[in-house]
């Protein structure tokens, strides 16, 4: 996959989860915005009043609390605004122009998800309630899915991006709270535009292999 059309279908589902599908979480509930992964991509969690909003492939979905699903194609974030029901002062502010989708992207974009989540949920197995685990959530601001564990200094910021202004490809992620001692492109602690470690978001298995490692070495020592 070319990254011009994987960097295209981020940047307009990103606008979607900012501009559509978490205000229309938020107008259900009052105050939450965060998200989470679904099938072949994103979406609220359940709403107060039964069935959820999301997107699947390149697809606007709309359940209602009846389990009765309607999806449209994706266009402008104005039309899904009104189709998922967002308030229509809302909705008409939205822009109209097209965005653009390319349907291979989209799928790469949902097993990132996927795998992700996945990963994160193998992290958070059997954690101790000392470290008190956030739960797994996909923030419409930057675009990721992420946890948060540990006490003190060995508490981090667990994640996986599809990609943002520094990176093209989608990635990999551990945040620590507390900078490592020893940072750089030949450490562990090896990110780029941020203070952290990170690595190519393939497959669950290896996402969760990383996060373990960089879970032990904050434990063992603060970062190593």
């Amino acid at each position: 996959m070319d990254d011009v059309p994987l960097v295209a279908m981020r940047r307009s589902l990103h606008a979607l989860a900012e501009g559509v599908v978490s205000p229309l979480r938020v107008q259900a509930t009052g105050n939450e915005i965060a998200l989470q992964v679904r099938p072949e991509g994103f979406g609220t969690p359940d709403l107060p009043g039964g069935g959820w909003v999301g997107t699947a492939g390149t697809q606007l979905v709309r359940v209602g609390a009846d389990g009765d699903a309607k999806a449209i194609a994706i266009t402008s974030l104005r039309a899904a605004a009104r189709f998922v029901g967002l308030d229509e002062a809302a909705a008409a502010a939205l822009p109209d122009d097209t965005l653009e989708v390319h349907a291979g992207a989209a799928l790469i974009l949902a097993d990132v998800w996927a795998n992700g989540d996945e990963a994160l949920r193998g992290l958070l197995d059997g954690a101790s309630p000392a470290d008190e685990p956030a739960p797994i959530n996909l923030w419409p601001e930057h675009f990721d899915i992420a946890t948060e564990l540990g006490a003190g200094e060995t508490r981090a910021t667990y994640g996986i991006s599809p990609g943002d202004d520094d990176h093209t490809e989608p990635y990999a992620y551990v945040a620590p709270w507390t900078a490592p001692a020893e940072t750089g492109s030949a450490t562990f602690w090896n990110a780029h535009g941020f203070t952290g470690a990170e690595r190519p978001a393939e497959d669950a298995d290896e996402i969760l292999a990383f996060f373990r490692a960089a879970r032990e070495l904050l434990t063992a020592g603060g970062g190593g």
